[in-house]
């Protein structure tokens, strides 16, 4: 028999632990299957309703042709990128040239390693949001940059302090990350506030890369970084229809941005994958095209669901603002509860047989907080609420 062969892992995942949801879960499988007992699990953010029948249909219908099951082009098909720069000036107002400006991507969560693989070098500074979306730092790690994070709490309106951002220094920062609407804490953009980054950006010889899945979902206002004066010199933003068009399975994204930019992302990304598979380019042209009315109906169903979900915060004790944005609410723990958000998801876990997601996870101003997921049915939350009401008050 021959000998194993050891091999050590690559140091570049030194300090990049597995997903927390992907352990978690696994370990609440694991939980349900020697007990028997059924956790409600309200956690992440994979939407569960979905598309328009008219995406799928164009799906179907581009998919038995025999002509688009070859390899596409590395910097996706003009369908796709056009629908894109539509979209854009339809919804934002952005005008973009949708040969040079336009970048689709199998989602948005490959293009933040893209530009972190791209643009750092070891040792170049990023600044990441506390609380943020675990996959900023993951990739500005695996790429060999370093996390710098700037806060957000309830004391700055969940928005960057760019004056304590300042006073920490800024030797080495290369880019920042935002995300607004911001995910976990639901916080909404403002035009000033764009415009404020693309000023700090220009200021400080910082790329600004804002991430834009959120837009469209609980928010009556949708814009984009792009529409601020001077963005383009300074700023790129990240989408996807994971969320608005409820094609997070899908893996539709973009990048956009000046033609410098994108055409070295492209160098990085066009060594790593193809481009998607032209039927899902085309149906995704068919829901870039979707009007008020699809995001109307959406809006309806997550909106009802935050009525359910303000109910079992209620029944936890916890507080939360009203008017957030995105697929999820974002909530601090009771006053009385001597402990932080792991220790309050697992009992809550324990005694009510519902998961929720410790803020913790997120960063370390998250330690108060928790997150619940919209993503899942009314009648779900309202379970989770009556579980949550037998036992934590009886």
């Amino acid at each position: 028999m021959a000998k194993a062969v050891t091999i050590e892992r690559s140091h570049r995942l030194d300090g990049t632990g597995e997903y927390y949801f992907s352990r978690r879960l696994r370990e609440i499988a694991e939980i349900e299957a020697a007990t028997g007992r059924q956790i409600i699990k309200l956690a992440m953010g994979s939407p569960d309703l979905p598309p328009a029948q008219c995406v799928i249909d164009r799906l179907a219908k581009e998919a038995q042709r025999p002509d688009v099951h070859k390899y596409m082009s590395y910097k996706g098909e003009p369908i796709l990128r056009k629908a894109f720069a539509d979209w854009y000036e339809r919804w934002y107002g952005v005008k973009l040239d949708y040969n040079t400006e336009v970048l689709p991507l199998l989602g948005s969560k490959e293009g933040l390693m893209h530009i972190c693989m791209t643009f750092l070098n070891s040792g170049d500074k990023v600044l990441v949001p506390n609380p943020g979306y675990p996959t900023y730092s993951a990739a500005v790690k695996l790429s060999g940059g370093v996390m710098q994070p700037y806060a957000l709490n309830k004391e700055n309106g969940f928005l960057p302090d760019f004056d304590a951002i300042e006073s920490e220094g800024l030797d080495g920062v290369k880019i920042m990350l935002v995300n607004y609407p911001n995910m976990p804490t639901g916080q909404t953009p403002t035009p000033d506030l764009f415009e404020k980054l693309v000023e700090f950006g220009a200021k400080h010889n910082i790329m600004i890369v804002h991430d834009n899945p959120y837009s469209f979902i609980r928010n009556s206002k949708p814009i984009s970084i792009m529409s601020a004066d001077g963005a383009k010199e300074v700023a790129m933003e990240l989408n996807s229809l994971s969320k608005g068009h409820s094609m997070a399975g899908w893996r539709v994204g973009t990048i956009v941005g000046k033609r410098e930019w994108i055409d070295t992302i492209l160098t990085f990304k066009s060594n790593m994958d193809s481009g998607m598979f032209y039927p899902v380019q085309a149906a995704a042209e068919t829901a870039l095209g979707l009007g008020q009315e699809w995001f109307d109906q959406l809006n309806a169903i997550y909106y009802a669901r935050e009525r359910q979900g303000y109910e079992l915060l209620d029944a936890l004790g916890c507080k939360y603002r009203k008017g957030q944005a995105g697929l999820f609410i974002w909530a601090e723990l009771p006053d009385d509860f001597d402990g932080d958000s792991f220790a309050f998801s697992d009992m809550v876990m324990e005694k009510c047989d519902v998961f929720l997601t410790p803020g913790g996870i997120f960063g370390s101003e998250g330690r108060h907080y928790i997150r619940i997921t919209l993503c899942c049915p009314e009648e779900l939350l309202e379970k989770a609420t009556q579980r949550v009401k037998a036992g934590l008050h009886r």
